[in-house]
């Protein structure tokens, strides 16, 4: 019996509309480079993947101009409205080279601190399991729940002893992961990422713990921050 592959799928199908720039966040840079370069070229020196599928914008114009484009190991289709709808078509477009039973780790693009020890800890924490799982960080800060208002106020301070940020990547079996995402946009329910899928279809994922320097590149201010870290990893 051959052991299931893993697959990577990084969606880069979004517009970035909150960083306030003239292209989609996957296409700005650090240090000169696309940050989905960065993304992709880091999960892929891990070795751990038999292939890697990134679904695109249909007005995407930056693609040709990354590295990644010429990589032989990333194919490319159509992305979706929504993250769910693009992971959705980038597991469709896989079908007819993945086992049900294989992995697929679903990364954002806009994501490129990922830890290399934190992938393969995600993997070897999950090899055997029935489910799946993703990375995710212990919240450290003190959180506050407000009142709506033009000046939002305290209403209560929330208990954050067993509150985790949800991280990436998230690692699922190719057959369970389809299933769960048809399912939850057919029920129309908030699929903000694919443990929230998996939830919904009553399977719980585990949480494994990963390097809280993990950050998503979402308003102007993380891209200096990202800078500093790739520098110290």
């Amino acid at each position: 019996m051959t052991s299931p592959k893993l697959w990577l799928i990084v969606p880069a199908a979004g517009v970035g509309q909150r960083m306030r720039a003239e292209c989609p966040k996957q296409y700005l840079r650090i240090n000169n480079r696309f940050i989905l370069d960065i993304t992709l070229s880091r999960l892929l020196a891990s070795g751990f993947f038999a292939g890697c599928m990134v679904p695109l914008n249909s007005a995407d114009s930056w693609w040709p101009e990354s590295d990644a484009s010429n990589d032989e190991r990333i194919q490319t289709c159509g992305g979706g409205a929504e993250r769910a709808d693009s992971v959705l078509s980038a597991l469709r477009a896989l079908k007819e080279q993945v086992a049900d039973d294989d992995w697929v780790l679903v990364h954002d693009a806009a994501r490129p601190c990922v830890h290399p020890a934190d992938l393969a800890n995600l993997v070897s924490t999950l090899a055997d399991h029935p489910v799946g799982g993703l990375l995710a960080a212990p919240v450290a800060d003190t959180l506050k729940k407000a009142e709506s208002g033009d000046l939002p106020e305290v209403f209560e301070t929330v208990d954050r002893s067993q509150l985790w940020r949800a991280l990436t990547p998230q690692m699922f079996r190719y057959s369970m992961l389809v299933s769960a995402l048809v399912t939850a946009l057919k029920d129309k329910q908030p699929v903000t990422d694919e443990s929230s899928a998996m939830e919904f279809s009553g399977n719980m994922p585990v949480l494994v713990e990963g390097r809280p320097d993990n950050i998503k590149i979402t308003v102007p201010a993380d891209l200096d921050l990202a800078g500093f870290i790739l520098g110290r990893l």
